[in-house]
């Protein structure tokens, strides 16, 4: 009986080592290599990108990561978990978790640290633990385009801006490599199998100047902490081929600290957010009434001395306010100073489908198209869904729902001739070697309007800027085209009291437009809330500096040959020296500098006079600078002046106005360098001015 038993097992076993080594012999095989063999990723880099003048914005570095094998670890994870608690900020624990992971081979127990740091963990010490070669994003200029850049998670794949829509050109493909474990642990790569190398990512060049991105960023988180607004945007574009040359978000983010940064603040507003316009949508109203020849530019209309009442069905009314007591205005006035009531009337005269029609004939309504992701269509309601209010309200901005990049694109529009372009910011794909895959071509979209109407529209745009209600954008030397806008913010289902969205959307130079150049503040709160106020001095920052420092604006020998004989002396007065100087020479003066210091304080001849071509100029320099830094302004000269033209010079140097009980008179400054003080002079007027700088100090 014994016998027959261990016939029986050794028969069992038998019959097993067939199984095992004949029948299932494959099986057992591929269980075995997996326990000697592992096949290693080999990461490929992510491609750079670049502004369009060449400097690079976001790059590789190269960092090292550690990962392990719980099986091969087994009873010396408490060293393993000791010598990194050691190295790095965790505890003990947060390690053994890990190595006591289950069934799993491959574990990550640091990711991304520095060679430095890594240096100290020493893996070739610790079995089964092995370190890995990583990249990771590195951007140049810090928080500069961080919306529009985007960021990547930290296997580097695109979670937003450019890293998400470009990513399938970005990201590359990752190649590998199997390594073989011997009989004691080390590991080495298989001579079985082969090598497959990484493909690196393709770079981008984008659109964007990193210059004009700088600048913008610098003077809109300026205007957004003076006027104390909620949070502000920068978009700029070229009209005549739809680049965008800028576009700033602020608060702003460092995309290598994006994990840190609140949602709200991630987000690209000037594609993802719906705002009403207000009277930068005017721009629709007046191209429907011109292209249709249904509007002069001279004809009269009752501004209602700024309070019409429209009766609507059932014996209810409509208030349509202006913020000023306007009589009679000529359809050019109404658009210089912004009159709701004329541009609710001129709407009657279009009528719905008219004004619907050129709306979408702008673009509003529909995405633009530009590359980026996010982008919201907008709302703009069919004829046959409006109230009996949408005609007049949509007039000047009301009951219609548009992005920041829609009113750049219909402004650039205006400034090409009629013509809407489509916005891009990637301008070109590079390979390894900095050849051009592909290269993005400007895109007409469609003519909205002819040229004449075009031209019209610049005049009554430079209008605003000269007469108007933008005259806070004026730039000395320089016919600047552009219009306000100031809306109530629509906030839970309701409109919110004393919460105003200010824009300003302007394009320069008038006569040749290279720059269409928007700006927005959401709810400023420093008691100046309009468009022309809080928005106007930004854009006119920005358009200073990128004037003087831009070779975009430098005339050809050609060009500046056929430039009349005379030309009229710009105002450069409080300006940076060397911004002064570039301006002026580029006009064709020649420039004398007087004094020591920064700042111009005065020049000879005065601002106005029509010289001959290349005469002499004498600037006045003073060092002010310090007290500027501390708060002080050059306050300009205002004497003499109407109090409307006092007001909006006194607006264009940020100075703060404050009405004061002086009866009859208006106490205006005498021109300061860098210093309170002045003498009264006596208007007839009914009120007075009391000025400081805005930022406090006086």
């Amino acid at each position: 009986m014994l016998k027959l038993l261990l016939l029986a097992f050794f028969l069992v076993v038998a019959l097993r080592l067939v199984q095992i080594q004949v029948l299932d012999t494959r099986k057992y095989q591929e269980i075995a290599r997996r326990q000697y063999e592992a096949e290693v990723k080999l990461p490929a880099l992510r491609g750079r990108i670049y502004d369009r003048t060449g400097k690079l914005l976001v790059s590789n570095t190269k960092l090292i990561s550690f990962a392990a094998d719980p099986k091969l670890v087994k009873e010396r994870k408490d060293a393993v978990a000791d010598r990194f608690t050691r190295v790095f900020d965790r505890s003990r624990d947060f390690y053994l978790a890990k190595l006591s992971g289950g069934h799993q081979r491959f574990v990550w127990l640091e990711r991304h640290v520095r060679p430095d740091l890594a240096a100290r963990v020493k893996p070739e010490e610790l079995y089964g633990v092995i370190a890995i070669s990583e990249s990771q994003r590195l951007y140049h200029y810090d928080h500069a385009a961080g919306q529009l850049i985007g960021f990547t998670d930290i296997d580097n794949n695109g979670l937003s801006g450019i890293e998400l829509q470009e990513n399938q050109h970005l990201k590359g493909s990752n190649g590998y490599v199997v390594m073989q474990r011997d009989g004691r642990g080390y590991v080495r790569p298989s001579v079985d199998y082969p090598r497959v190398e990484p493909v690196n990512g393709k770079d981008l060049v984008l659109t964007i100047d990193v210059e004009y991105q700088a600048i913008a960023e610098q003077e809109l988180r300026k205007g957004v902490e003076r006027n104390r607004a909620e949070s502000g945007l920068v978009i700029m574009m070229d009209p005549s081929s739809g680049e965008i040359l800028a576009l700033a978000n602020y608060p702003s983010f460092d995309p290598a600290t994006s994990d840190r940064a609140d949602d709200s603040v991630l987000r690209n507003r000037g594609i993802t957010d719906m705002f009403e316009p207000g009277s930068v949508f005017k721009v629709v109203t007046a191209s429907a009434a011109l292209e249709r020849n249904l509007v002069k530019p001279d004809q009269k209309f009752n501004a209602e001395h700024g309070l019409y009442i429209v009766p609507l069905p059932g014996g209810n009314v409509r208030k349509i306010r202006d913020m000023h007591d306007f009589g009679m205005l000529t359809f050019q006035e109404a658009m210089e100073q912004s009159s709701n009531i004329v541009l609710a009337k001129i709407s009657n005269i279009i009528g719905a489908e008219g004004l619907y029609t050129m709306a979408r004939n702008y673009g509003f309504g529909t995405e633009t198209g530009i590359n980026l992701p996010g982008e919201i269509r907008g709302e703009l309601k069919k004829p046959s869904q409006w109230s009996g209010t949408t005609l007049n309200a949509m007039a000047y901005g009301y009951e219609v729902g548009v992005t920041p990049i829609q009113i750049v694109a219909a402004y650039a529009a205006v400034a090409n001739k009629g013509v809407l372009m489509k916005p891009y910011v990637v301008r070109q794909v590079l390979d390894q070697d900095q050849r051009v895959i592909s290269e993005t071509q400007p895109e007409t979209v469609r003519r909205v309007i002819s040229k004449r109407v075009a031209d019209v529209l610049r005049g009554m745009f430079e209008g605003v800027v000269l007469r108007g209600t933008g005259v806070s954008a004026r730039i000395a030397g320089t016919q600047v085209a552009g219009k306000t806008g100031t809306s109530r913010r629509f906030i839970g289902g309701k409109y919110e009291l004393g919460s105003y969205t200010a824009t300003f959307v302007g394009y320069f130079p008038a006569e040749d437009p290279k720059i269409v150049c928007l700006v927005m503040l959401d709810s400023p709160g420093a008691g100046v809330y309009t468009g022309g106020l809080a928005s106007a001095p930004i854009f006119k920052a920005i358009a200073e500096k990128v004037y003087a420092t831009s070779q975009r604006f430098v005339k050809s020998p050609e060009a500046l040959a056929a430039q009349p004989a005379k030309l009229v002396i710009p105002d450069v007065t409080t300006l940076p020296v060397d911004a002064a100087q570039s301006m002026l020479e580029e006009r064709g003066f020649t420039v004398e500098l007087k004094g020591e210091g920064s700042i111009v304080i005065g020049q000879s001849p005065d601002a106005g006079m029509a010289v001959q071509r290349g005469a002499r100029l004498t600037l006045t320099m003073d060092r002010i600078r310090s007290l500027l830094d501390k708060g002080l302004t050059v306050v300009p000269d205002v004497r003499r002046m109407s109090i409307r033209r006092a007001i909006n010079r006194l607006a264009m140097d940020e100075l703060r106005l404050q009405r004061s009980e002086l009866g009859v008179g208006c106490r205006c400054p005498r021109a300061s360098q860098g210093r309170p003080g002045g003498v009264e002079e006596t208007h007839e007027t009914g009120w007075g001015i009391d000025w400081r700088p805005v930022w406090g100090i006086t």
